[in-house]
């Protein structure tokens, strides 16, 4: 049984999310602000978390960031009130992996939710099963969700990796960004081509800390997968 933190102020909210993730199978762990939603992560290891951006204590864009810190691969739903699109990038840039705007439908929570935590299994083709992706220096490991440049393990969240995932699996190909939404996160999942700029932005960085830069821009076109030497 899949293990949710939901960090949120409101009382309402958390009961209509609980009763909502609870009908279709989840365990719930709830917090009501920043600081008991960082405690709760460190101590219940969840296996994704629904937060809040603004909340007393501590808001959700800096929990967001010391999870993140903390080299956390736990997937992260943001659930805000705002749906300014500055706010929504802000989330994403933070290491967010999806962003819902209330009101929102809770059956359309449990959806976001079901499809990130898919995205962290790391579907491959069946030829693929069991084994590594390689690009001369890029080694993805499906299974283990875990990504390598040489010796040096990068720290992904689940759709940074699917995103990369798609991109290694036809080295040489150009991905449109609709292309890449549906290779990471799904037939019938809509994401705006922002969205899927912000994650390019965060695997361009953690990779560069490395001296790596597996992604290029084709201008006009997408995104392909680099030579990786």
């Amino acid at each position: 049984m899949p293990k949710i933190l939901l960090v949120d102020d409101d009382p309402h909210i958390r009961d209509v999310v609980r009763f909502a993730l609870g009908r279709d199978g989840f365990a719930v762990v709830e917090a009501e602000d920043g600081r008991q939603g960082l405690a709760l992560a460190e101590s219940e290891t969840p296996d994704l978390i629904i937060l809040d951006v603004m909340m007393p204590e501590m808001d959700g864009t800096e929990l967001c960031r010391r999870l993140r810190q903390s080299s956390s691969r736990v997937p992260i739903i943001f659930l805000s009130s705002r749906d300014d699109e500055i706010d929504r990038i802000l989330g994403l840039e933070m290491g967010g992996d999806d962003y819902v705007a209330k009101p929102f439908s809770p059956r359309e929570l449990v959806a976001r939710v079901k499809a990130v935590l898919r995205r962290g299994e790391a579907p491959v083709p069946a030829a693929l099963v069991s084994s590594d992706i390689r690009h001369h220096r890029l080694r993805l490991d499906p299974e283990g969700v875990r990504a390598f440049w040489d010796q040096a393990e990068l720290t992904l969240t689940a759709t940074e990796f699917g995103l990369l995932r798609t991109l290694a699996e036809r080295p040489g190909k150009v991905f449109s960004r609709d292309a890449l939404m549906d290779g990471a996160y799904g037939l019938g999942h809509f994401v705006s081509d922002r969205t899927v700029d912000s994650h390019i932005r965060r695997i361009r960085a953690k990779f560069l800390a490395v001296g790596a830069e597996p992604v290029e821009t084709v201008f006009g076109l997408g995104y392909k997968l680099s030579d990786c030497r």
